[in-house]
């Protein structure tokens, strides 16, 4: 065997060992890390600001105000690092009966095309959200006095993340891995 025929344990055995897969397992599982820490961030922030108020109004009367207006920061940057958390882990809702019935060559092709069609459309949002992101930037919010940007900046984050782990699903797909290949037991987040 020579020295470049390193059998990959990702393919069970088949095929040899792609060193460039290495760091783009690397880059999705960063990403998947990025998306864990806003979530628990987010999901903390806004249980805590909720329980504090409610603490407050039935202790004292009245609550505090910015409490209602948190969630128009942080309830965006929830939902995007929900989304690539999924996104990294392929866990999106998908239709996968087609995929299901190919194999080999012709289920890469689909692959191929589904993550070059995710990554159009997410540089499609990126750059089709600008005008938003711009605007967004004399929006205050009343009581925290906080620009609105810093919740829609998470349109940034989500899409710009998404486009990425298109990129890395196309890499490997290119490189013969079938990244939709995966063991239904270890897919399964119940």
């Amino acid at each position: 065997m020579a020295a470049g025929d390193n059998k990959s344990p990702q393919t069970g055995g088949k095929g040899r060992l792609r060193p460039f897969l290495g760091p783009v397992r690397g880059a999705t599982n960063l990403l998947d890390w990025s998306g864990r820490i806003i979530v628990f961030a987010c999901l903390t922030s806004m249980f805590a600001a909720l329980l504090v108020n409610v603490v407050l109004r039935y202790a004292f009367g009245a609550g505090i105000a910015w409490a209602y207006e948190i969630h128009a920061i942080l309830l965006p940057w929830l939902v995007a690092g929900g989304l690539v958390i999924a996104s990294a882990r392929a866990g999106n809702i998908s239709v996968t009966i087609l995929s299901d019935v190919l194999s080999g060559r012709r289920r890469l092709v689909l692959n191929f095309m589904v993550q070059a069609t995710i990554f159009v459309i997410s540089v499609s949002i990126l750059w089709s959200s600008q005008p938003i992101l711009k605007a967004s930037q004399f929006q205050t919010l009343s009581t925290l006095g906080i620009k609105q940007v810093w919740g829609y900046s998470s349109i940034a984050f989500a899409f710009g993340a998404m486009a990425l782990l298109a990129v890395f699903g196309l890499l490997r797909t290119l490189s013969g891995e079938d990244i939709t290949d995966r063991d239904p037991a270890l897919a399964s987040l119940s």
